[in-house]
């Protein structure tokens, strides 16, 4: 049995997340050793140099491609690789083609770790969890998808902006998918334990729900805004990657919506994003948050809608 290491990390897929996310990870400083594996050698390759030339002005570790050999101690394995997501083309759009390509690698990754924690970043992010737990067969705790973190953190960013507070100081959660069923659990927000609603009247704002509905659909157009203005999204991320690495390798036992497979009553079989404690186990336990009938009747259409995704790849 290999021991694991637990400042080691390996990131499979070096395109834009998988670059950023090694980049925000150098510059955490949580990890000794990162290897970079990328079906094209010479861009991994390409990749580790150019962060390693910045270490002198950093901490000092190691960052180099390697192959699937080099990941049997790593105590967290991120999967970015899979076809980027093109204008107009929405997350699910993607899901054939990207299934095909974890078909290649998650045995890969079996075959030579078989204890480190499985973080999946690729898109869809909640499809491409499932596969990776189905094809893996690793325990669920220790298979989980960066899934809505970056949809919080950008719902945080809006409330935020439109409340002129620090977004830090607001609890509250994107749930469900990872793209265009998700739902804003406004019926649990607050901003440091002040309901919503009563902290908007504080701050001179009365017609909620139009706001909300505004920032709501500001969050789940936002991949979609920046993809069309830059090409592709990979900073806001690249520092998901890292917030769910810190939660890891530090224990931290942090509550972070990510998304993972899902065993209540009403919501099995499926992976999607409820907020879950995270810790050095992977996924330690779902944290059962207040959801109003109309937001519980939306998380069941959105596991719904992957369900129905699920089964016509299987299908293939």
């Amino acid at each position: 049995m290999v021991e694991m290491n637990s400042r080691k990390a390996a990131i499979i897929g070096c395109g834009f997340v998988g670059s950023a996310s090694a980049f925000a990870l150098m510059e955490s400083h949580l990890f000794s050793e990162i290897v970079l594996i990328d079906a094209d050698k010479n861009r991994a390759e390409g990749e580790a140099l150019d962060i390693s030339h910045g270490l002198p002005f950093s901490k000092p570790m190691q960052i180099y491609a390697g192959t699937y050999e080099d990941i049997s101690d790593a105590a967290v394995v991120i999967v970015t690789a899979g076809a980027g997501q093109k204008p107009g083309e929405t997350r699910l759009d993607l899901v054939k083609k990207n299934v095909a390509i974890f078909k290649s690698i998650i045995p890969q990754i079996a075959k030579y770790n078989k204890d480190g924690i499985l973080l999946v970043v690729a898109n869809p992010v909640d499809i491409l969890t499932y596969v990776a737990k189905q094809l893996s067969g690793f325990p669920s705790n220790r298979v989980f998808g960066s899934g809505t973190v970056l949809d919080t953190a950008r719902l945080k960013y809006l409330l935020g902006e439109h409340l002129g507070v620090d977004s830090r100081s607001i609890h509250a959660f994107i749930i469900g998918e990872h793209g265009d069923s998700e739902i804003a659990a406004w019926s649990s927000a607050n901003v440091s334990g002040v309901p919503l609603h009563k902290f908007c009247e504080m701050r001179g704002h009365y017609q909620h729900q139009r706001a909300m509905r505004e920032i709501a659909e500001g969050v789940k157009n936002s991949a979609y805004e920046i993809i069309e203005k830059k090409k592709a999204t990979y900073y806001g991320i690249a520092m998901s990657v890292r917030r769910i690495c810190e939660a890891i390798v530090r224990d931290e036992k942090s509550i972070l919506p990510v998304s993972s497979m899902q065993t209540g009553e009403d919501i099995n079989g499926v992976a999607l994003s409820m907020p879950a404690i995270v810790g050095k186990q992977g996924v330690e336990g779902q944290v059962p948050i207040e959801l109003n009938d109309k937001e519980k009747t939306a998380l069941k259409e959105s596991a719904d809608t992957l369900k129905k995704v699920i089964n016509d790849v299987l299908k293939e």
